[in-house]
């Protein structure tokens, strides 16, 4: 197995995610990857001279062990010595007067969450245990959704305030890595069930293309997502450029000369006009 704290010290460097003395607040569900992540963190902490709090939701979607995580959470924090924050919210009501998803309504409120945390600390960095796999699931599901070059990055490793440290690390070193550090993290059931895409991506497509078509689907898609973030981010960098010398912008509109905006690449186009719908 790979030293899993060299290889999250090496993902920090390669994406300028953190600088010494930044302050952190780390989502923690409770879960193997969560406590993988505040774990390693706090192996690093001295090292990276890093400030750790960390941020819990009980989303109420599983009744008693949705009690017993936030406890499990509150209890590793303590042992830890680090300052938690809990919130409970009913998530399954958020979602049915919103018209929302279950997976989306608990990221919705999570986020929020995390950054009401963020700023009452005042810490300049939120850390997210994504890993390698949900990289991959989240590139496949973006691909059957038709999905350009922008889904195909997948998930970003720094966006904002969000850092995501696990971003280069299989879901399987994760799982070595709980059971050789004796973590005994919680298991959210929900996510061993074919109940939703993602899930049934990650428990049969997955398995299926591992066994039939390539073994190392994992590393593939995510050499595919860094390919794709640097050529969205060229592409991005290219449009604004070019909005510069073919807008005309006003205080209430926004005209585009036809004369040049004809001899752009159609892959420029349609960037260019998001930029503008977007001022």
């Amino acid at each position: 197995m790979r030293d899993l704290k060299l290889v999250v010290e090496e993902t920090i460097k390669k994406y300028n995610m953190l600088n010494y003395g930044d302050s952190v607040v780390v989502g923690f569900s409770g879960g193997p990857d969560s406590i993988c992540l505040l774990h390693i963190l706090m192996e690093l902490k001295d090292k990276l001279g890093l400030n750790i709090y960390a941020a819990h939701l009980n989303h109420q979607f599983r009744g008693k062990e949705a009690d017993e995580d936030a406890l499990f959470v509150e209890n590793i924090c303590k042992e830890w010595g680090i300052q938690v924050y809990v919130k409970t919210f009913n998530v399954p009501a958020y979602a049915k007067e919103k018209g929302l998803s279950s997976e989306e309504a608990g990221r919705e409120i999570r986020y929020k969450l995390f950054y009401e945390v963020a700023e009452k600390v005042n810490a300049n960095k939120i850390a997210i245990a994504h890993n390698m796999n949900d990289n991959a699931e989240t590139v496949l599901m973006n691909l059957f959704r038709g999905s350009g070059i922008e889904g195909l990055k997948g998930i970003e490793a720094v966006r904002d305030k969000i850092i995501r440290p696990l971003i280069n690390v299989r879901r399987d070193e994760i799982e070595s890595y709980c059971r050789e550090k004796k973590l005994n993290p919680r298991i959210d059931k929900t996510n061993l069930e074919p109940i939703y895409s993602r899930n049934r991506i990650r428990l049969e497509l997955i398995p299926y293309i591992e066994k039939h078509f390539n073994s190392n689907i994992m590393s593939t898609l995510q050499r595919l997502s860094e390919i794709a973030n640097m050529e969205n981010d060229f592409l991005n960098k290219e449009a604004e450029k070019l909005f510069l010398e073919i807008a005309m912008v006003s205080k209430n509109s926004i005209q585009y000369s036809i004369n040049k905006i004809k001899n752009v690449h159609p892959a420029l186009v349609r960037r260019i006009i998001r930029l503008g719908i977007e001022r």
